[in-house]
Order: C-alpha cells, then sequence, then structure tokens
C-alpha cells in the first residue's frame, strides 16, 4: 500500500503501542499473533489429525461416521464470529479464562480445526490401497500401517491442509473482536494467561481510529503490508512443503 510507505520501518516492527501515531509500533502485535499461533498450530495439530486418522482408518463405515463426516464439512463453512461467540461463552466465561492469550488461540483453533480435518481426511483418502495392503501382508498392524506407511505419504497433503489454515487464522479479527480482545495494550505479553492484541485488532482499531486522527490510515496499511507479507510466506511455504515431498505412485 502506498500508504504505508515512510511509517513501515525497523523502527515501527520493533517499537511498542502508543497513543501518539508518530511513536506508535507493532512488537506487542506481532508479539501477540506468535503467542497465539503457538497455541492454534499444536491443537489443530494434534486434534485435527487425530480425527482424520480415526474417521478415515479406524471408524466403523456407516451412517454414524458418514453424518460426522457432513457436520465437520458444515462446520468448515460457519461465520467465524460463531465461533467467536462459541469461545466467549465456554473458554471466556465457563473457563473463566477471559480475553487472554489461551483463550484467543482456543477459539481460533475451533475456527480452523474443520478446515484441518477435512483436509487431513482427503490427504489420507488419496493414498493409495495397495500400500496398505502390502503393509499388511508383510504382518504390519493397523497402527503400524497408518503410522509407517499411510501418514509419512499424506504428511505433505496434510501439513498444506495446517499451514493454510493457520494462514486464515492469523488473519481473523471477528472472533478476537467477540472475545473482548483489548484494542490498545500498552503491556507485552508473557504467558498464555495474559491479554494480548493481534496485528488484525490493531489493523481494526487504527482503522476506525482514522476518522479521529489520518495518520492511523498509515500505521494501519504498514500492518497490512506486514500481515500479507507473513501471509505470502506461509502460502509460499506450503507450496514448497507440497513440491519437495509429493510422491507419485
Amino acid at each position: 500500500s502506498i500508504q504505508s510507505i515512510g511509517w513501515l520501518d525497523m523502527d515501527f516492527l520493533t517499537s511498542n503501542l502508543s497513543i501518539f501515531p508518530e511513536k506508535a509500533g507493532i512488537k506487542g502485535a506481532i508479539l501477540g499473533t506468535l503467542y497465539l499461533m503457538s497455541i492454534v498450530i499444536p491443537v489443530v495439530c494434534i486434534l485435527g489429525v487425530s480425527t482424520a486418522i480415526y474417521l478415515e482408518e479406524y471408524a466403523n463405515k456407516g451412517k454414524i461416521q458418514s453424518f460426522i463426516k457432513v457436520n465437520i464439512s458444515n462446520l468448515a463453512s460457519v461465520p467465524s464470529v460463531i465461533f467467536g461467540l462459541l469461545g466467549l461463552a465456554v473458554f471466556g466465561r465457563i473457563f473463566s479464562l477471559g480475553s487472554s492469550i489461551l483463550a484467543g488461540g482456543l477459539t481460533m483453533s475451533l475456527l480452523v480445526l474443520p478446515v484441518v480435518v477435512v483436509a487431513s481426511q482427503e490427504a489420507l483418502r488419496a493414498v493409495p490401497g495397495y500400500l496398505r495392503e502390502a503393509s499388511y501382508a508383510m504382518g504390519a498392524s493397523k497402527w503400524t500401517t497408518t503410522w509407517k506407511v499411510v501418514l509419512p505419504v499424506a504428511v505433505p497433503g496434510i501439513l498444506t491442509g495446517v499451514i493454510l489454515s493457520v494462514s486464515r487464522a492469523i488473519g481473523e479479527t471477528a472472533p478476537l473482536v467477540v472475545l473482548g480482545v483489548p484494542t490498545l495494550i500498552m503491556k507485552l505479553p508473557t504467558s498464555i494467561m495474559d491479554d494480548f492484541t493481534a496485528m488484525p485488532i490493531q489493523i481494526y482499531y487504527w482503522t476506525l481510529d482514522t476518522v479521529l486522527t489520518k495518520e492511523y490510515a498509515n500505521l494501519a496499511a504498514a500492518t497490512i503490508v506486514v500481515l500479507l507479507l507473513v501471509l505470502f510466506i506461509m502460502n509460499f511455504t506450503a507450496i514448497l512443503i507440497r513440491n519437495k515431498f509429493q510422491r507419485k505412485f
């Protein structure tokens, strides 16, 4: 964005938030985003891949399995604000986590978890059946076949789905707004129980305040450039992983 020229520099990346536009930076927002992803990535990897493995490799074929698969696919299209309301009710209120990093990370995990499950299912389903049959013919157990044969072949598709899902989580604003994440917080987070802000929230805050102070538009534009750069890097990484590990059978 042209508006970011002159504002996007090292001081902007390493300075804390400030009520003065010329002194404001996004160090806290970047740190909050990293903390958020440190929760989202392991949660969606463990729960998403485990669910996909169970549904594809272990669950009995029938109406119940089909019902679960259809509902998981439908959840992938639910508006993000609904997940924000769910996170507010469950994590924010019932578990009394408030607007902490942990609450935000778990809420974002719920948002992208269906996408990871569906992507992992497709990756597992794409593994040729004769690889499983060859493993069973060698006397391998169900778990050994899944762990040693199926998963290594499905890893590129699974990782691609995970990275693209995390990219979506990084750019989402609505669930964090509903959760009550502060739009202006000076203190840097030091643990997952602290309040935080993130780059999408900061963009939202500065865009609203452009009406009062026009310089905030430049800050928002600079933050958008940083966020787009992060998303570009993650998407490019997903393409590299897919091309490097993809196998032909």
